[in-house]
This record gives structure tokens, C-alpha cells and sequence, in this order.
């Protein structure tokens, strides 16, 4: 069993639940040989190993020793314990004395938690008849060997892996075809030959089209993948679990692993960490050892590296900052930043994982960011949102845009006018201001007033403040890819108006084609209208339609006297709203919950319950994934949600903690924090 304790895009920290324990998960399993391990993992941190079944079965000695002791006593580790089937050898070997219910029933056998069906690990790059064969057989394979763990009973878990080599439709196949299965594992197989090639491009998409048809509510572990250089790019991509012999096998090499790559001893002059070993010994003292003791130490501190790096990504995902880690890690190498370049490809994919708002602000790090899940969202916002006759765009200063607005509005660039049907004549009516009969009326009705910023592109003014077109900080862009990019959507965007008018530090930036166009300040001067401003964010953050049906009545706003912001909205008294300091995003109250529930068609805003748990939501009980009918396919995890039965009665609302996706696939976990509930 698999459940979300946080999550950030595709990322998530989960536990696993197995019968040797739970496993905090994104996590790395260690290998461990039956025959030859000398280091005690679990004293450097680990807290699930993967061994190797087969080679277990071989050995009549180590055979006999598990059968009659169990697997655990063997490698001599008390926590959960995956075995992997012999499809390793297989694949080295092209073949293997030992059937596929074989396998199965000895992991079952010798007590693994965790067993795995003999699947084919097809190879790069190899031809797609024998990917498509091989696919084929581990389909076959997986099938029966969960429909042997059920008709038998069997209390081991099992693994359904994901093959298809570089055919990215055989990928997603198998993946849709394994999803089926209900395994309790779905390992992404075949990626080793890639990664050690440094084809890191190709295991992204590999992975992502693999991700797209397993289920969410199931643990996803990429075979092989050991260096802690990938680990933050694998858990990105919604990763659970890694398995590696690295750590052992570049220390028998005098290799150390870090995060910025791997350093060979003999290039050693300082050690690269601060681990036990790094900061007992000297490069020196190791060098002077003999190689067991050496190779000993080296392997608890690739241990301790890889560790390290897994508990600063879990931390990061509950920070909500994990592709800001990624983006770093994967400037370590150029083929890590072609692999990050390409997962920004998958960005809408990405997006519906995301949560709406975060703890940490958005940090823009290079072009990479623009690619980011909250950019996307934030563009495709824009696009469906409703415009006016005419558009301003004004310079950005410092945030909220709002207050520090540039004020210079004397000079504007008139733009999108087509020069090449004016005559020059025409054009030079331009030169002293608007000419007579010139239909460009810029008033506070018919105008929409957008400031031009990297990354967010376009950001209306009344929306400043609203997480994360705010709470985001950048250097001063001037690099050709970001403006490039914000400059083809404003000129996107400025094609759904009549009159455009743009700031001309803008122009300059751009390189826009314009018209030299002087205007009175007066004519275009922002107004602040805070009524305006909620009904806009109403908008933002639950669609169209929604400001109106919120804030009707005699509206009343309360801002805090410290800061000046609002902080709660009323109705004659009654609480409809409170806006958020943290991220201006509004939190329902009762009132707020009814009016927006009566502007909210079909499933809008609303995540539908059974009947049978009608009672808990109404007395504000929380409500749990597995009680979940249906809900809105755009709800996203930290949205204000209405809770309703299966008759779309409003039982309650809350705070979603997982997305619509999730809701749809997993059937334990807390799904929504109710806030109140309504008695009958």
C-alpha cells in the first residue's frame, strides 16, 4: 500500500507500507549481494535493500540457508527486502534456468516483501520487432505471475516492470497494459545502458511516457538508476524508489560519488564532503590503506552522499522548491541539462500534478524555468481569460507591481496598428498624439491594464499579488531565449484587442514594430478599485463568473492596518471571504462556500462524496481518497473545494491535498481537509 504525505509537481513523499515496515519514499534501495557483503547498510541509512533471488536459487548453500532461515537472516537485514527476479542475468546471459512461476513462488518462499515476475530487459536502440517480442513475454509474464500471488494467496507484494526499450508508444503500451494488473510496484525497467551512456534525454522520455498510463496511487521505481547526480531529476519525473550496486562498485574503483558527478581518488587533493569518512581520513590516508579497508570507506561515503541528497530532496518537496534543486543539479553536466531542456517538454503533464500554492516563492534560475508547470498554468490562465477593447502594457518594477508602478506614462507605443495600409500622411498624424477620429478611448471600463515581467509574461494588475506572480524572484533578464519568449506571447495575447499600448522600455526590449505615440497621463491613469481586484482573483482562482456570484450585496473590505492588504471581505457583516497573506488566494467561508456552490455547474469546484459518509463531511470530518465519487478534473492540490453527496447537495468545503488525478486513482489517504460542514 502507497500513500501521499506531500507532494510537489509530479514529486511526492510517500510511505510504502510492507511486512517488514514502512519505507519513507522517494528512497534508495541498496544492492545487496547474497554471497559477498561486507557493509552493514542499514547503520548508513538504509532502509529497504533490493537482492537478487536468482542468484540466491543458484547457490544450493545460500538456497538451502534462506529456505530454512529466510531471506532476511540471510543478507542479515530486518527491514523490507525486494528481490529482483534474474532478468539481469538474462539479459547478459540470454538465458536462465528457471521458470517465471518458478521465481515467484521461491521469492514467496523465502519471505521477500517485495518480489518481481522474470520480465525481458530489452536493450537501446535495438529493433522494433524484438522490443515489441520481448514486451510481449513480460506482459505475459506479469500476468501470470499476479494471477499466481492472488489464486496462491500470497502475502508478498509484487512488481510489474515497464519495458519497450526506446519505443516511447511501446512504453506507454506496456505501462497501460501493466496498469490493468493492479501490481503493488511498477519498476521502469532497461534504463541502465541509457543512463551509462549518458543518454539522459532519452530516459526522460522514456520515463514520461511511461508515467502517463501507471496509476498514482501505486510506487514507481527506476531500476538501476543509483548516482544521487539523477536522483532529483528521477523524483521530478514522479520517481518513488531507486536500486543501485554503485555505491560498492565505483568504490572497488576508487571512485567517489557526489552530486556534481564522480572523482576518481588518484585526483583527490581535499575530500569531497563532510560525511564520517571524508572527515576522518585525508585523500592521502586513504591511499596508504589496504584495499578492503578502503573500499570499505569509500562505499560509506557514497552511501552517505546518496542518502544525504534524497533527505534535501524530500525536504524540498515539502518546500514546494524541488525543481529549483533540479534545475541546479542538472547544470553538473550538459547531457543532465539537455534531459531538464527536454522535461520542460512534458510541462503540461507536470501542471496537473502541481499544487496551486506553495510555501517557497518561485526563484527563476535560467531559460529552463520558463518551462516551469506554474508558467504554463499562469499562460493558459491568460489565454482562456476574458478581455476588453484595449490593452496597456506598463513596465514592471519592483512587487507588488501595483505600488511600484512605473508612473512614466507620457510617452506610449501605439501597437498591432498595420503600418503598411497607412500612407505616410496618415502615419504622421501620429507625431503630436491621437489624431481626430481615431477611435482609441483608453478608460478604466474598457481597458485591461497588464504589466510585462519574466517569467509570468503578462500579469494583470489587479491579479499582482496572487501567488505565484508575486511571491517570485528573477535577475535582470536580458537573455535573447526569455525575452523571446515573453515577447511571443504578448504578441499573442495583443491580438484579442482593438488598441494596444506599450510601455516603451517594453518596445525597446522586445524590439516591437510601433508607432511613436504621445499621450496625455490622464487618459490612461490606473485607478485602484479593490472590488474589482477580488472579483478578478475570484475569477483567477475559480473561474469565470465566480467574482460576481461571491461578492454581490453591500460588500464590505477590511485590509490589514500594518500591511494595507486585504484581509477579509463581507456582506452586511457576514463573512464571505478572507484573503491569504501568504499568497492572496481566497479562503471560503460558509457564505462564501453557498455563493460560490450557485455559480458552480456540473462538477466545477466540487469533489463528489458517497452518500454513505454524508454525516462526517457535514460535522467537518475530513474526507479520505476511497469515499471520493467524482470530482472536477481541474481541481489541483491546495484548492478550496465543495464537498457534495451524490445528488449534488453541498454537504461541506475544504482544502484539497492531492489533485484530481490522485482523487481518481488512490483509495487510502486524506483526500480534502474539511474546513465546516453544513447540519442538516
Amino acid at each position: 500500500m502507497f500513500e501521499i504525505k506531500a507532494k510537489d509537481g509530479k514529486a511526492r513523499v510517500g510511505v510504502l507500507k510492507t511486512n517488514h515496515g514502512d519505507v519513507k519514499t522517494p528512497n534508495l534501495m541498496p544492492v545487496i549481494h547474497p554471497r559477498k557483503q561486507t557493509i552493514d547498510v542499514g547503520k548508513y541509512g538504509a532502509d529497504i535493500v533490493i537482492t537478487n533471488a536468482y542468484l540466491i536459487y543458484k547457490n544450493e548453500d545460500l538456497k538451502e540457508k534462506a529456505l530454512e532461515n529466510g531471506l532476511h537472516d540471510l543478507i542479515n537485514f530486518d527491514g523490507p527486502v525486494m528481490t529482483d527476479s534474474g532478468s539481469f542475468q538474462l539479459s547478459v546471459y540470454g538465458d536462465i534456468e528457471i521458470t517465471n512461476k518458478e521465481v515467484i513462488e521461491f521469492q514467496e518462499a523465502i519471505g521477500t516483501d517485495i518480489g518481481t515476475s522474470l520480465d525481458i530487459p530489452t536493450a537501446p536502440y535495438v529493433t522494433r520487432e524484438q522490443a515489441e517480442g520481448d514486451m510481449e513475454i513480460t506482459l505475459e509474464r506479469a500476468r501470470e505471475a499476479i494471477s499466481y500471488v492472488k489464486d496462491n494467496d500470497y502475502d508478498m507484494m509484487i512488481n510489474s516492470v515497464v519495458q519497450g526499450s526506446t519505443f516511447l508508444d511501446l512504453r506507454e503500451k506496456c505501462a497501460e497494459e501493466l496498469s490493468k494488473l493492479d501490481a503493488d510496484l511498477y519498476p521502469i525497467g532497461a534504463v541502465v545502458p541509457l543512463m551509462e551512456q549518458y543518454q539522459y534525454k532519452d530516459v526522460v522520455d522514456v520515463v514520461m511516457h511511461s508515467m502517463k498510463h501507471l496509476p498514482d496511487d501505486t510506487a514507481r521505481h527506476l531500476m538501476g538508476a543509483g548516482h544521487p547526480m539523477v536522483f532529483a531529476l528521477a523524483v521530478a519525473m514522479g520517481c518513488d524508489l531507486f536500486d543501485s550496486a554503485a555505491y560498492i562498485l565505483y568504490a572497488e574503483d576508487d571512485r567517489f560519488l557526489t552530486t556534481r558527478g564522480t572523482i576518481k581518488l588518484e585526483n583527490l587533493n581535499e575530500m569531497p564532503c563532510s560525511c564520517e569518512v571524508c572527515c576522518k581520513y585525508t585523500p592521502d590516508d586513504l591511499r596508504a590503506m589496504d584495499k578492503e579497508e578502503r573500499v570499505n570507506l569509500i562505499a560509506q561515503h557514497n552511501l552517505h552522499v546518496s542518502f544525504a541528497e534524497l533527505r534535501l530532496i524530500r525536504q524540498a518537496i515539502y518546500e514546494g522548491s524541488l525543481m529549483e534543486l533540479v534545475e541546479e543539479r542538472c547544470r553538473a553536466h550538459p547531457l543532465l541539462l539537455d534531459a531538464l531542456r527536454c522535461l520542460g517538454d512534458y510541462s503540461d503533464d507536470i501542471e496537473v500534478y502541481e499544487p496551486r500554492s506553495k510555501k517557497s516563492a518561485f526563484f527563476y534560475t535560467g531559460p529552463e524555468s520558463l518551462k516551469r508547470a506554474e508558467v504554463t498554468r499562469h499562460l493558459n490562465k491568460m489565454r482562456a481569460r476574458k478581455t476588453k477593447k484595449n490593452l496597456v502594457v506598463l513596465a514592471g518594477n519592483r512587487k507588488p507591481y501595483s505600488k511600484f508602478i512605473n508612473k512614466d506614462y507620457k510617452k506610449f507605443y501605439l501597437y498591432s496598428l498595420d503600418e503598411d495600409n497607412l500612407t505616410e500622411e496618415e502615419l504622421s498624424k501620429f507625431e503630436d498624439g491621437i489624431p481626430e477620429g481615431f477611435d482609441l478611448n483608453i478608460k478604466d471600463e474598457n481597458t485591461d491594464y497588464l504589466v510585462f515581467d519574466i517569467p509570468f509574461c503578462l500579469i494583470p494588475l489587479e491579479l499582482d499579488e496572487v501567488y505565484p506572480l508575486s511571491q517570485n524572484e528573477a535577475p535582470k533578464i536580458n537573455d535573447e531565449i526569455a525575452v523571446e519568449f515573453a515577447r511571443d506571447f504578448l504578441v499573442e495575447y495583443a491580438e484579442k484587442y482593438d488598441n494596444v499600448l506599450i510601455h516603451p522600455r517594453i518596445v525597446d526590449l522586445c524590439e516591437l514594430d510601433y508607432i511613436d505615440l504621445y499621450v496625455d497621463p490622464e487618459r490612461i491613469k490606473v485607478r485602484k478599485n479593490d472590488l474589482e481586484k477580488i472579483k478578478s482573483i475570484a475569477d483567477y482562482q475559480f473561474g469565470d463568473g465566480a467574482g460576481e456570484a461571491l461578492f454581490t450585496g453591500k460588500i464590505e473590505i477590511e485590509k490589514s492596518k500594518k500591511t494595507g492588504k486585504i484581509r477579509h471581505i463581507f456582506d452586511k457583516k457576514q463573512n464571505i471571504v478572507n484573503m491569504r497573506a501568504s499568497d492572496s488566494l481566497l479562503i471560503l467561508s460558509k457564505l462564501g462556500a453557498k455563493r460560490l456552490y450557485s455559480c458552480s455547474e456540473g462538477m466545477k469546484n466540487k469533489v463528489m462524496i458517497s452518500n454513505s459518509v454524508e454525516s462526517f463531511a457535514r460535522d467537518g470530518k475530513s474526507v479520505f481518497s476511497k469515499f471520493i465519487v467524482d470530482c472536477d478534473e481541474n481541481m489541483r492540490s491546495n484548492d478550496e473545494v465543495l464537498i457534495v453527496n451524490e445528488e449534488d447537495e453541498l454537504l461541506a468545503f475544504g482544502k484539497a491535498l492531492i489533485g484530481a488525478k490522485e482523487m481518481n486513482d488512490f483509495s487510502v489517504g486524506q483526500a480534502i481537509k474539511t474546513r465546516k460542514g453544513f447540519k442538516k
